[in-house]
């Protein structure tokens, strides 16, 4: 309605996501085809060896459109009532408790092996072909620990199937305001949010690229569309060009030293 044109939203998986950004990154500047990513457009920059598209220059943020904390989840059975509890548990015994994750290389490993570096625990990454897999074999016992968007843990929490002990926001969530953050439960800086960002081929023309920010801000103050985002913990944190742009580079410079670090390659 804002901005008078029909949307068509077109799902083009595949590769991490690097699929459907080649398609925009390769399109016709003028506005008419724009990428909606999340974190790994930050991580695949490096866990990629070689990409169709340059991240920092074949695209052209237009907003960050929301943030999503994770959690830290683990099995019933783990026997840790809090962060602190789980990181003696696994310094007593290292490399014995299995972490899942949604993938090599997905923002669920690097979370998981972002822990260990910063606390200098021990833990065996088992990857699947999928978060919703790993959370449902978190469920089973069949691995300890996950780091999950709080949308996909939050239907696993309310079955009781699976115990969350933070989330990694810098701040808490409205939606879990009882459980702490990661910094305050002693790790010191770590933060891991899922972000959602509007992109458009590089040398879009500025105005078009200030009216499709504009229309995304009036979107995300809309009442339906807040409430949507809060049953999902998303922060409709929207964001202009430039802070959008800023975000981008500070992520790759982020997650890039971790991809490096765990050898990660593409699933």
């Amino acid at each position: 309605k804002t901005l008078g044109q029909q949307v068509v939203v077109e799902n083009r998986g595949g590769a991490g996501g690097t699929t459907g950004t080649e398609i925009v990154a390769k399109a016709p500047p003028d506005g008419y085809t724009v990428l909606i990513n999340n974190i790994s457009l930050a991580i695949n920059a490096t866990l990629f060896p070689q990409l169709p598209y340059d991240t920092l220059k074949s695209l052209q943020p237009v907003a960050l459109v929301g943030r999503q904390p994770n959690v830290l989840a683990v099995a019933p059975s783990i026997k840790a009532a809090s962060v602190r509890e789980l990181l003696e548990l696994a310094r007593s015994r290292p490399d014995v408790i299995i972490y899942g994750s949604g993938g090599p290389g997905s923002s669920s490993h690097l979370a998981g092996a972002r822990l260990q570096l910063a606390t200098g625990i021990r833990m065996t990454h088992v990857p699947y072909k999928g978060l919703a897999q790993a959370m449902t074999d978190l469920g089973l016992g069949r691995v300890e620990l996950v780091v999950a968007t709080v949308s996909t843990a939050l239907p696993h929490m309310s079955a009781g199937k699976i115990r969350a002990l933070a989330v990694t926001s810098a701040q808490r969530t409205p939606l879990l305001p009882k459980l702490p953050t990661m910094i305050e439960a002693g790790v010191k800086d770590y933060e891991v949010t899922t972000w959602y960002m509007v992109l458009a081929p590089a040398r879009t023309p500025r105005t078009i690229v200030t009216r499709l920010s504009t229309a995304l801000r009036s979107m995300a103050s809309g009442g339906d569309l807040a409430k949507q985002f809060a049953a999902q913990g998303v922060d409709p944190a929207h964001s202009g060009p430039e802070q959008a742009a800023a975000l981008l580079k500070s992520e790759i410079g982020k997650w890039g030293p971790v991809v490096k670090a765990t050898g990660a390659k593409p699933g």
